[in-house]
């Protein structure tokens, strides 16, 4: 670990702390939501908040991209959303009586993304978000624009109304690294919610994070170490995915590159230097109850994916 890893490094716990403390400003509740977010911002990954509509999905991304100083955009996904729309397009440009090309960068072209309601765009337009999200960078034409680091799709849907909506395809959800459930507070949060948002002033997010700390705690998520034995719980976890009655298909080899960076995110988010069984248990779900695809039986007895997780984690005694 290099001199500037172990400045940030020590630095970690006070980041981590002034960073919630913001988010919480807003945010009533919703704590294994926010945990989830920060560790897929930790490793890198992108993420997929699914609720039902009014939960704060919008205002949690908005928040977190606030309180991380990070350039934010949003993009409000509908059927007639085209592909140019997201990635941005050449137009022509005429000074001094001559025309030149220049290109006009869509809302993609920003550290954080949020695509509201995803899958209420057309499938050509979702993978116009393929390349993005895997490459880091958007193909128009012939040539290649590299986007600005650290870069993140946070994208939501409802599950319900899914009249005139386009479910992702499997090879799109693959690339998330986890799917956050956010469920409705409780009935002490919801009365805190009124009192916080029917008052004389809503709440304000100040930046407590820069852009460079939070590549330098990306790097860092890397270097925490994970025992031999855990990497062998991981991988026997997602194979186990492959053979468990009921699915009829298992998670791939990229699930078990995200458990792994999502546990050792998620020491570091709770200040160890060691990853445990905890965190694969914890992590377990959000990293692969999108991965995982019942067949036809299962789905007609009511099995939830994240029922077979249960079952896996109990065999594999995670």
């Amino acid at each position: 670990m290099t001199e500037d890893l172990k400045a940030v490094y020590s630095a970690a716990p006070d980041i981590f702390k002034r960073l919630r403390g913001e988010i919480d400003k807003v945010m009533v509740g919703q704590n294994v939501a926010i945990e989830q977010l920060l560790v897929a911002i930790l490793a890198g990954g992108h993420a997929l908040l699914e609720s039902n509509p009014g939960l704060a999905k919008t205002l949690l991304v908005k928040t977190t991209a606030s309180a991380m100083g990070l350039n934010y955009s949003r993009i409000q996904c509908t059927p007639d959303l085209m592909p140019a729309d997201i990635t941005g397009t050449t137009i022509i440009e005429e000074t001094d009586g001559s025309k030149k090309f220049r290109f006009e960068p869509g809302p993609v072209f920003a550290n954080i993304v949020l695509a509201d309601e995803i899958n209420r765009a057309s499938p050509k337009t979702q993978s116009a978000l393929l390349e993005a999200m895997q490459e880091k960078q958007v193909t128009v034409g012939n040539r290649t624009y590299l986007l600005d680091k650290p870069f993140f799709i946070l994208a939501t849907q409802n599950p319900i109304e899914m009249e005139g909506t386009f479910p992702l395809p499997e090879a799109q959800l693959d690339r998330f690294l986890l799917k956050i459930f956010m469920d409705y507070p409780s009935y002490d949060e919801e009365l805190q919610i009124l009192e916080r948002y029917t008052g004389r002033s809503e709440p304000a997010v100040e930046r407590v994070v820069s852009k460079e700390e939070v590549l330098s705690l990306q790097q860092l998520c890397r270097e925490v170490p994970v025992s031999d034995d855990l990497k062998s719980a991981a991988v026997k976890l997602v194979l186990a995915t492959r053979k468990e009655e009921g699915v009829q298909y298992g998670a791939s080899p990229r699930a078990s590159i995200g458990l792994i960076l999502c546990a050792k995110a998620r020491a570091l988010l709770l200040g160890r230097n060691y990853v445990s069984k905890e965190d694969l248990h914890v992590m377990a779900y959000p990293v692969l109850r999108h991965r995982i695809i019942l067949n036809f039986e299962a789905e007609r007895k009511g099995m939830t994916r994240d029922q077979v997780v249960t079952d896996l984690l109990k065999d594999i005694n995670i």
